[in-house]
């Protein structure tokens, strides 16, 4: 994959929680100009300029990027504009939690990945499966756990190479590797309670972990969770 760490893009990202918003403070810190999104944007104006970003609705988010960021619960996707996503390049990092999300017997029987859905639900975007295999406070490069090698590698998967290729080069500007794990078809090797979710690699042990994945074998719940690092 091709990285381009020069240029500025207007990047829209659904949902202020932890994964957008330290997505968003990372992105502008990069030198891109980014919009979270909220339900009460006024109320979490000043939040938002404090991580360099500008905040408005689902829509005003949606519209401004040209490379957007789903940073929902999965239970939000029918809140998603579809019409003016189309086109773009759409980066889901969503997870299926089902006590969060409501059972799904697509995923609970391990008949679809989750960003498949996702890519039929935003029916003309691009869509490219990241960073939903890293937890939030894992994101910035001073708390990141070390990783055999120096550098931690990410899995992306997606039908389309130019946007990759594109979510490749965000990677890269915020010092992660990357490795391409193929067609969103093969997402669900690294979603939630894979061997390679949330846990930290570096690119040779990451391809090893999406290898070992089997479709309906999970980790224990919470298994890859470990404790943030104190203030």
């Amino acid at each position: 994959m091709n990285e381009d760490r020069g240029h500025r893009l207007a990047v829209g990202i659904l949902g202020a929680g932890e994964i957008g918003s330290t997505l968003g403070k990372l992105l502008a810190q990069a030198g891109h100009e980014v919009m979270l999104s909220s339900r009460h944007p006024e109320a979490r104006a000043s939040e938002a300029a404090a991580l360099g970003c500008g905040i408005g609705t689902l829509e005003e988010a949606a519209a401004f990027g040209e490379i957007v960021i789903v940073a929902l619960p999965l239970s939000a996707l029918g809140e998603i504009p579809v019409e003016t996503l189309a086109g773009k390049v759409v980066i889901d990092t969503m997870n299926y939690y089902p006590a969060r999300d409501g059972a799904i017997a697509a995923f609970d029987e391990y008949r679809a990945a989750t960003s498949e859905r996702v890519a039929q639900q935003l029916s003309g975007a691009r869509v490219v499966k990241a960073f939903n295999a890293i937890l939030a406070y894992d994101l910035p490069r001073e708390e990141r756990p070390p990783v055999e090698g120096g550098r931690r590698a990410l899995p992306v998967a997606g039908d389309d190479e130019e946007a990759k290729a594109l979510v490749a080069a965000l990677h890269a500007q915020l010092d992660f590797d990357v490795l391409d794990a193929g067609p969103l078809a093969d997402s669900w090797r690294f979603e939630r309670a894979k061997p390679a979710y949330c846990v930290p690699l570096n690119h040779t042990q990451l391809h090893a972990a999406l290898t070992a994945a089997e479709r309906d074998k999970e980790l224990p719940h919470g298994s890859w969770r470990r404790k943030p690092r104190p203030d």
